[in-house]
């Protein structure tokens, strides 16, 4: 195992918000220190968005055992997306990888989709992660299979799967988009409006095995639709000026 102190530059941070996921997140956090060993310098920010449950006290022993895990708390439960932004606020690393912390997710498919966005010459992408093979409930996939076909109809993002935990992208260039509940879902068209290109990857996608999901079909198609609207105005209010080369 490759020794790294605190003080190490991370090359990437990845971000995992969590909310009650004490029969997960040791595991996660071990696969994940696993996976990303090749890649050199790293962190794990692990965000409890308000857990109740024991979650925050084993964060808080996975962190005192590798200074490559670290925890930022909420005070109160404030959302996936205020969660995300949490962590990448405090990142240390100029690319972050977000990755869901119910074990759903591979982060074998984040060293992959780094280095895909590393591999693009002259621009800074966001790399979508795709889920082609779901293992959730047949109710939840026919659900997600409606919104993502409209929601692709209205806003032309170019991305089948926008609700896929896995992204990747610059830290800077998200700090720049605009911040509201549920903007995690929508990552494609606002980075598509700041000019930046998509690159879609396939991922695998594992059945939950311990813990409950904190959403239903109904609360997230409810909410969906309001945040659509949202992100058409936002889009269309939109009007950063194209990058030009300069110091």
């Amino acid at each position: 195992m490759q020794v790294q102190s605190a003080e190490d530059t991370p090359r990437a941070s990845v971000v995992i918000a969590v909310l009650d996921e004490a029969e997960n997140v040791e595991a996660v956090t071990a696969e994940t220190l696993a996976a990303l060993e090749p890649l050199g310098p790293f962190e794990i920010v692990f965000v409890d968005d308000g857990s109740t449950d024991p979650t925050p006290d084993i964060l808080k022993r996975l962190a005192a055992a590798d200074p490559r895990v670290r925890l930022v708390r909420h005070d109160r439960r404030c959302g996936k997306s205020q969660a995300v932004r949490t962590g990448v606020l405090a990142a240390r690393a100029d690319w972050i990888a977000t990755l869901d912390g119910d074990g759903q997710n591979d982060p074998q498919d984040v060293v992959e989709m780094l280095r895909a966005a590393w591999a693009a010459a002259g621009a800074a992408p966001l790399v979508a992660g795709v889920r082609v093979r779901r293992n959730d409930p047949r109710s939840r996939l026919v659900a997600t299979r409606i919104a993502n076909g409209f929601r692709q109809a209205v806003l032309q993002d170019h991305c089948p799967d926008t609700g896929c935990g896995l992204k990747v992208f610059r830290r800077e260039d998200f700090l720049l988009l605009p911040v509201f509940e549920g903007m995690h879902r929508f990552l494609p068209a606002l980075f598509a409006r700041y000019g930046h290109p998509l690159i879609n990857r396939e991922v695998r996608h594992r059945a939950r095995t311990a813990g409950v999901s904190k959403y239903t079909n109904l609360g997230r198609a409810l909410v969906g639709v309001v945040d659509l609207l949202g992100v058409i105005w936002l889009t269309r209010r939109t009007h950063p000026p194209k990058r030009t080369g300069g110091a």
